[in-house]
């Protein structure tokens, strides 16, 4: 069953992240530490306060609620998503997928542009905002993807597409592979491509140093990453507790990864860190960097990769090739990690590229 969905947050539970944040207990910083031992104090309470009295999340949920939302129970877990369809009943579904610290608000600036040419399926991962916690183990990307499969044969397409970045690129590559049949093709904006010395490739000078940063960031985890793969439920604690944690979980994430010339506004990421805190999802999400086990998935379909010049880590084609079918490469001039919102125009000019010009959109069952 599929029912239509309305977002409506407690009064009760914005009074209380107010009272939080005015509570807040600060720590010390050395003098002129900036970034050195880790996201400024000064910038931090610039955003907190912002946060506590300048932000209206009644504002952002009513442009949220004017896109169509449903939720359904897949494999025991409900799922939330948004579905926006074309004028054109024939146009071919496409199934977007977020990553962390993202959520189904990356999307929200390509919606316009991708749904004249194609439906749109948005959902939140399992975890994550409406679509968490999840109440049990094994819920890896391969899952994921099970259950994106699952619920495109809901909504009646038997042929689609699929798009993502971070967590959502390895969903979505899980997805071509489990669903070969149906989806026509991959698209992704985020695609490491691991080192490897059997290859016998002999790679361009700045494929080296691709290579070498994917080398530098695999022998040194960042923290983060390493908190939420060994221990979700530790770090879930803070993050949960305090609303000043998890604002600066995400907002280092978002100052780090964005290309300093398509900076994300600060009421964008205070609506996404708010999606996490009014939910209380940070510990589910985080279980999902536990869960997934490293390593390329199988995907046989076509594949499509924007490279992003500020993003992580850029691909190397030559390395992307060895496992996939690569149909589009695509090196922007700008962006970093959240393409969807630094580059919405970019991106879906891509995407629609891919999608539209490699395949033959098929009318979907009613």
């Amino acid at each position: 069953m599929i029912t239509p969905f309305r977002i409506a947050v407690p009064q009760a539970d914005l009074d209380d992240l107010a009272d939080r944040l005015a509570r807040t207990r600060w720590p010390d910083e050395l003098p002129d530490a900036g970034w050195d031992y880790g996201f400024p104090l000064g910038r931090l309470k610039e955003l907190a306060e912002h946060w506590r009295t300048r932000y209206d999340w009644r504002a952002h949920e009513a442009r949220l609620n004017e896109l169509p939302h449903y939720t359904t129970e897949i494999d025991g877990q409900r799922i939330h998503f948004v579905h926006v369809r074309a004028a054109d009943p024939g146009a071919l579904p496409l199934v977007l997928t977020h990553g962390w610290p993202g959520s189904f608000l990356e999307f929200l600036d390509v919606i316009e542009p991708l749904s004249r040419r194609f439906h749109l399926v948005i959902p939140s991962i399992p975890g994550f905002a409406f679509s968490g916690p999840t109440l049990e183990r094994g819920w890896d990307i391969v899952r994921v993807a099970r259950a994106w499969a699952e619920l495109m044969r809901r909504l009646g397409y038997e042929r689609y597409g699929a798009h993502g970045g971070d967590f959502g690129a390895g969903i979505s590559l899980a997805l071509g592979g489990l669903d070969a049949a149906r989806v026509v093709g991959v698209h992704l904006n985020y695609l490491p491509t691991r080192p490897d010395p059997d290859a016998g490739l002999v790679l361009s000078r700045s494929d080296e140093a691709r290579l070498e940063k994917i080398r530098r960031l695999m022998a040194d985890r960042p923290p983060y990453q390493a908190l939420q793969a060994l221990t979700p439920q530790t770090i879930g604690y803070a993050l949960t507790d305090s609303p000043v944690a998890q604002l600066v979980w995400i907002a280092e994430r978002f100052a780090q990864w964005t290309d300093p010339r398509t900076p994300i506004d600060d009421e964008r990421l205070l609506t996404d860190v708010s999606l996490y805190w009014l939910t209380a999802t940070a510990g589910s999400s985080a279980r999902l960097t536990r869960e997934t086990p490293r390593g390329a998935a199988p995907c046989p379909v076509p594949v499509g990769v924007a490279v992003l010049p500020h993003d992580i880590t850029q691909s190397v084609r030559p390395l992307a090739e060895r496992l996939y079918d690569i149909r589009q490469w695509t090196e922007l001039d700008r962006g970093g990690h959240f393409a969807a919102m630094e580059v919405p125009d970019l991106l879906a000019a891509d995407i629609a590229a891919f999608f539209g010009t490699a395949h033959t959109p098929l009318v979907p069952q009613s």
